[in-house]
């Protein structure tokens, strides 16, 4: 399961019309400058962050069971995680309604969640205009091929989004 290194035990903004969780996980590959949760991904690969473990982040959510009704799972970038679709079946077998925070740079990985019906809702963070995009994400010679297929595909309503 990935690393959790935050826990919002309640939120009513994160996820629309839900009761919700969020949680954050480490890892990032953009270095955006302006990134909110820049402490929590730099610690992440330094390894100096602290974790949740698995068992107690789940063991809150057995306990919410009624009262929260969705989770969210932010970072970092969650798809980075290897594991991530396991972890969010976890959570979907416990009843959760999952949304998903993403820069959009994986959109095979994100497509196999929602299409395994891991994925009840996806926030994609667009970045900036196309010529300044590797600029605002703090990778040089970016390739915009990847955001492209994700918001494409997001488009096609599969899923409900945001951007």
């Amino acid at each position: 399961m990935p690393a959790i290194h935050g826990l919002n035990k309640t939120t009513l903004l994160d996820y629309p019309g839900r009761i919700a969780a969020t949680i954050f996980l480490g890892s990032c590959n953009f270095r955006c400058p302006f990134c909110h949760n820049a402490d929590l991904v730099a610690g992440d690969e330094n390894g100096a962050f602290p974790s949740i473990s698995e068992d107690e982040f789940f063991s809150f959510l057995d306990k919410r069971q009624g009262l929260l009704d969705g989770i969210c799972v932010t970072g970092g970038e969650p798809l980075l995680q290897p594991d991530i679709a396991a972890f969010c079946a976890a959570i979907k077998r416990r009843g959760f309604a999952v949304k998903l925070d993403t820069n959009g740079s994986f959109p095979e990985k994100l497509r196999e969640l929602v299409e395994a019906g891991l994925i009840d809702y996806v926030a994609m963070d667009v970045k900036n205009s196309r010529e300044r995009y590797a600029e605002t994400v703090g990778v040089e010679r970016f390739d915009m091929a990847p955001i492209e297929r994700s918001i494409s595909y997001l488009l096609s309503g599969t899923v409900p989004y945001e951007f």
